[in-house]
Formats: C-alpha cells, sequence, structure tokens
C-alpha cells in the first residue's frame, strides 16, 4: 500500500529539510571526532575509564542545564531559529581547540563548551520542528530528523575511517597526529551547518504568554512527570557512548574497527529513523518506544556478556534498532501530552533531566568498571548489566502506565 502525500519526506515543510540539512552537516562535523575522544584519551593521554565517564557526564548534565533555558527563552521572545544558530555557532567555534589539546583538562573544557552550544540550540531547535509539522506528521517529522542527523554521523565516520586507514590502518591506539588531521578536517561541515540554518529556515510565529521556568512539573501537568519519571529510570542505566567505544577496543576491535563498528550503527539507525518514526504516528508512540527500550536492554546484555570485538560490532548494529524505534519517537511524544504554547519549554526540561540523569548514569557506569579509590571495581561488563536491567524496569513502567500518555483520537 502507498503512502498518503502528506506522509511522504519529499512532502515535508521548508523548516523540516532546514534543521535536518543542518543537523546533518554538523553530525558529519561531529562524529569525525566525538566517538574516537575516548580513544584519544585513553590510548594516547593514558586516561582511566572511570574519569573518561566524569568529561562525559559533566558534558552532557552542563549541555542539558542549558536546554531549559534556551528552551524557555524561545518561548519568551516567540522565536526559535537565531536561538538555534547561535548554539550550533558556538560548537562551530571551540571545535578546533581539540587540535592543541594536550591533557585530559583541556579536553574536558572543549568538550564542555561545544555541550553547552547543543544547550543553546536543541531544545528551540526541536520546538521549531514541532511548530512547523502538523501533529498526524509528527513522528514523521521527528524520524526524518534523525534520520539526517544519523546519515550525518556516518558521513563524518566515513570520513575518520578514511584518515585513520591512510595514516596508521590496523593500529590498535590512535596517535596524536591522526586525530589532529581529523579535527582540522571537521572544521569544514561545522561551518556550513551553522551558515545553512542561518540561511534557509523560517521562524514560525509562537503563540501563548510565556512565563520563567520554574523547578516544577506542575504546570506542564501529571501526564509529563510521569512520562519524566519512566524515562529517567531508562535513562540512568543509559551512560554515555564512550564506554561503548571503550568496550569495543577493550574486546579488541582496532581503531579503524571501531570506526567500522560505528558506521554500521549509524546506517541501520539511519534507515530505520523514518519507518520508525512514521510507525509510531500509526500504532501508537508507546509500543514503539517499549520495542525500542526492550532491544536496547538485549543489546546491553549481549554486552556484558561479549566474548571478541566482532560480538560487540554485531551488538552495535542492534543498538541502531534501539535509537531508530525508540530515540525520536520519545521526543515526538513530548509534543503529545504538553500544552502547544509550552512545548519549548517542555523540551528544555525534557532534556534537562534527561542531562541532570546523564551524570550520576556516567559516574555509575565509570566506578561499576573501573573502582573509586581502593576498589577497583567489578570490571567492564558491570555497567552493561546495569543499563539492561534498568531498562527491562522503565519498559515495564511504560506497559503499565503508558495509556496515560494517548493523543485524543489517537493509538496507544
Amino acid at each position: 500500500m502507498s503512502q498518503p502525500e502528506t506522509k511522504r519526506p519529499r512532502n515535508l515543510p521548508r523548516n523540516i529539510w532546514a534543521v535536518s540539512l543542518t543537523s546533518f552537516l554538523m553530525d558529519v562535523s561531529s562524529e569525525m571526532v566525538i566517538p574516537i575522544l575516548p580513544l584519544f584519551l585513553s590510548s594516547v593521554l593514558g586516561i582511566r575509564a572511570n574519569v573518561i565517564g566524569v568529561i562525559e557526564a559533566v558534558a552532557e548534565a552542563t549541555a542539558s542545564l542549558i536546554k531549559v533555558f534556551s528552551g524557555w527563552l524561545s518561548d519568551r521572545l516567540r522565536a526559535r531559529k537565531w536561538l538555534a544558530v547561535a548554539g550550533y555557532g558556538l560548537s562551530a567555534l571551540v571545535k578546533p581547540f581539540f587540535y592543541w589539546a594536550n591533557s585530559w583538562g583541556v579536553v574536558a573544557s572543549v568538550r564542555w563548551a561545544d555541550r553547552v552550544g547543543k544547550g543553546i540550540r536543541t531544545a528551540p531547535r526541536d520546538a521549531l520542528v514541532a511548530d512547523t509539522i502538523a501533529e498526524e506528521q509528527r513522528g514523521l517529522a521527528f524520524g526524518f530528523h534523525r534520520a539526517a542527523d544519523t546519515g550525518g554521523a556516518m558521513l563524518g565516520l566515513l570520513i575518520a575511517l578514511g584518515a585513520v586507514w591512510l595514516a596508521q590502518q590496523g593500529a590498535a591506539a590512535l596517535d596524536r597526529s591522526t586525530f589532529q588531521t581529523i579535527v582540522l578536517i571537521s572544521l569544514v561541515p561545522a561551518f556550513l551547518a551553522v551558515i545553512s540554518l542561518a540561511v534557509v529556515a523560517q521562524d514560525v510565529p509562537v503563540k501563548g504568554v510565556r512565563e520563567r521556568p520554574r523547578i516544577s512539573f506542575r504546570r506542564l501537568g501529571k501526564r509529563f512527570a510521569l512520562f519524566m519519571l519512566i524515562v529517567g529510570l531508562f535513562d540512568l542505566g543509559n551512560s554515555s557512548d564512550a564506554f561503548l567505544v571503550l568496550r569495543a577496543q577493550e574486546r579488541g576491535l582496532s581503531v579503524v574497527g571501531v570506526l567500522g563498528m560505528l558506521v554500521t550503527f549509524n546506517l541501520v539507525y539511519s534507515l530505520l529513523s523514518v519507518p520508525g518514526g512514521s510507525f509510531s504516528d500509526r500504532v501508537g508512540r508507546r509500543r514503539v518506544i517499549v520495542g525500542g527500550w526492550l532491544v536496547y536492554a538485549l543489546t546491553y546484555l549481549g554486552m556484558a556478556l561479549a566474548r571478541s570485538g566482532w560480538h560487540v560490532w554485531l551488538l552495535y548494529a542492534l543498538y541502531g534498532v534501539y535509537y531508530g524505534l525508540a530515540y525520536g519517537t520519545t521526543k515526538a511524544m513530548v509534543a503529545d501530552i504538553v500544552p502547544e504554547h509550552l512545548r519549548g519549554t517542555a523540551y528544555g526540561t525534557y532534556n534537562a533531566v534527561l542531562g541532570i540523569i546523564d551524570l550520576p548514569a556516567s559516574l555509575i557506569a565509570g566506578v561499576l568498571w573501573d573502582g573509586l579509590g581502593g576498589w577497583r571495581g567489578w570490571g567492564p561488563s558491570a555497567p552493561f548489566y546495569f543499563g539492561a536491567a534498568m531498562a527491562v524496569l522503565a519498559a515495564g513502567m511504560m506497559l503499565v502506565f503508558g495509556s496515560r500518555f494517548q493523543v485524543s483520537g489517537s493509538k496507544t
């Protein structure tokens, strides 16, 4: 059966294409550098897993605290576009400083500044997507955006893979000069991303009266608070993907192998994002999210039990199935359950809460892996057992309580 015209990506509004192009280009840039940062930290600078966990945890938490205020400010200004442009611009401006990084403190500072840029841009960008699209196309729009974002990530990884292959081929560890070359190449798509959003996107009029953010879920509704509780439980076991990269290296994959694994993940993610989002429009968000979380649990259990590098590679492909099904769909559900005039604040709160939870999530993972003080931890498998358990718990709660998130006239 053919799709209705309104359900085809080519008929999506200009803003969806503009935001998607920007995300594509920025992810080309970011995914050349960010996924190999754990390898740079561990192989070149000799940093342990628990310290890498702290860097990633603080980076995501810092970004996410800013997201709630950027979302509120976009509501208050009744404009989304230029806040998003400013956030993308900051990330592009700090990226060159990775080239001179010679300690974990420098890497952490640049990483944190980059995440501030992400914090500024994410909520206004997501609200711009939601404001632009009709409810019946919302899952498709977010899925298309995620597909473009992930397609850019895949291209960025392929470029990084090519650079590593030419410089050091099958070497087990990343060297400094290769990392610096990749950083320089990544600057081109980063600045093109900023230009594309500034030139192509258009603001959509935002309705309603805006209030300063409060430390309360009351005005966003009880459904939103319950939703955040369930998603927060899942996220507590969703530590930084840096641990997955470190697990792949620990199980024997070379740098080229790790990059190939990440390309596979992004290919699966990109191919599934649009059908996953569109599927959630037809059968309901809850079913798709629960399915994605159960795939996540299976993936993390497999990561805990993996015995070789190729096991991790296959499991990382399965990880792409989780992202394709659940990541964009969860964001679409936010727009389903809050008032239209508070979407910017809702997306800011959503991202802020998850970012705050990312702090203990990555700290827990690092400590479980590498220990703390005199305690040597439970080893590389421990964070993945923990993540699998939290995903199963959250999926069960979504099955029990998820009918409360139903939109009038839609399926659950």
